[in-house]
């Protein structure tokens, strides 16, 4: 694929030794009051040798005007599988430089090199949603946003009361083993795993997960960790900060959850007894739980937590022959499907899909007339199970919106019995 940069600019990968350039840029892109020299290279989620700077004509030494990083997944959770996924991450153009095309040469480039790394799909979280679109990534999946109110009351669940807990200050050495097993759990290739999750697989990531400078901390303390046990085996965690605050001499304190992790329904019950019941506090935040959490299911007034829907994960269909027989489907299904690619042109055409429920699947080119026409974009929002088809034809955005049998066929087969979601990378 061909990477068109205005005249004059230049992409080259960038090296751990450029981290303060890096984070020049990230102020100018992200605006915050960070002191740029407080930074450590180990607070950085990066995978260097997938970062990639614009280097602009007759900079200063050491100027980027653009960069971009991928995460360089190889466990992505997709329904009934892992596969091999370009985490785009770090999109970032510096104010004077835009509308000129270096955001377009950025994804090529992306696109190019996850075509090289066996990368058939490429997943990112959007800081704007209207961008990502013109480049054939679609929404896949949602997330809540929750403010639970001290003791919520919970339904019951069995076997909670079997659990002990523990609540601590954080350590990487005490907590990063534990963390990484039970959040890797939660993509595991199963009608029980989450499609769209994604672990902790990078060095970058791993060394990044529990990093905690104070300047992160908005004035709250420092981070804390509960540890749900059953017979001494970790069974679930939540990172966590508290914040006080008073009001008439009423404590309105918050907690902020990070992420709230467990393995099944009674070591999460028991997680959000405390996560609901620190003393001080008024409410409970939490990002980035998936539509079907369980604590909604639990909560017996989820109204009083306000929940909010956000976008979550964004998915692009690199290889889409690739990316469809990766992914198992919910139901039988034999369709053609008319797919259009403007960026991808390989992805373009009449693609037989053929899969037998939880089973294999197959797709490949074919003569035969489209039953279902849709953009790659579209595909890409369907791809975790997470969006109906039906839904977006009836809006207009596939079939010509036409909600036929061939339609509603496909819809049920992408399907998924969980719905997609994953923590911010």
């Amino acid at each position: 694929m061909n990477v068109n940069l205005p005249i004059g600019y230049r992409i080259e990968q960038l090296t751990p030794d450029r981290l303060r350039d890096v984070m020049v840029l990230d102020t100018w892109a992200f605006p915050h009051i960070t002191d740029i020299d407080e930074v450590k290279l180990e607070e950085l989620s990066l995978t260097w040798e997938r970062t990639f700077g614009v280097v602009p004509p007759n900079g200063k030494p050491g100027e980027i005007v653009g960069m971009y990083g991928t995460h360089p997944f190889r466990q992505a959770a997709v329904p009934g599988a892992t596969i091999s996924m370009g985490g785009l991450t770090w999109v970032s153009v510096h104010p004077q430089h835009r509308r000129k095309g270096l955001l377009n040469a950025m994804i090529d480039h992306h696109f190019t090199t996850c075509i090289d790394n066996g990368e058939p799909i490429a997943g990112l979280f959007a800081a704007e949603m209207a961008i990502y679109g013109r480049y054939g990534f679609g929404v896949a999946g949602d997330h809540v946003m929750l403010e639970i109110p001290r003791q919520a009351e919970l339904r019951p669940v069995t076997d909670s009361d079997k659990h002990t807990v523990r609540v601590e200050m954080c350590n990487p050495e005490a907590h990063e083993e534990m963390i990484l097993h039970i959040h890797a759990a939660q993509g595991q290739p199963s009608c029980v795993g989450r499609p769209g999750w994604v672990t902790f697989e990078t060095p970058g990531l791993r060394s990044s997960m529990l990093q905690d400078p104070s300047r992160w901390r908005g004035g709250k303390e420092s981070r804390r960790i509960v540890i749900v046990e059953r017979d001494g085996e970790p069974r679930g965690y939540a990172l966590l900060r508290r914040g006080t605050s008073w009001s008439s001499y009423l404590p309105q304190g918050k907690v902020e959850v990070r992420e709230a992790l467990a393995l099944d329904a009674a070591a999460e019950h028991a997680l959000w007894k405390v996560l609901l019941d620190f003393d001080l506090m008024k409410v409970t935040d939490i990002d980035t739980q998936s539509v079907d959490a369980r604590i909604l299911n639990l909560l017996v007034n989820r109204r009083a937590a306000l929940p909010k829907l956000v976008d979550n994960q964004w998915i692009r269909i690199i290889d889409l022959p690739a990316a469809l027989t990766t992914r198992k489907y919910q139901a039988d299904l034999d369709v053609v499907l008319d797919v259009t690619d403007e960026r991808l042109p390989a992805n373009a055409g009449n693609w037989r899909l053929q899969a037998r429920a939880f089973g294999e699947a197959t797709c490949v080119r074919t003569d035969s007339p489209a039953e279902v026409t849709l953009d790659v974009r579209e595909l890409g929002s369907i791809y975790l199970g997470g969006r109906s088809l039906a839904a977006l034809a009836t809006a207009g955005l596939a079939n010509d919106g036409q909600v036929t049998d061939a339609v509603m066929r496909t819809s049920a087969a992408f399907g998924w019995p969980l719905a997609p979601a994953a923590m911010e990378y």
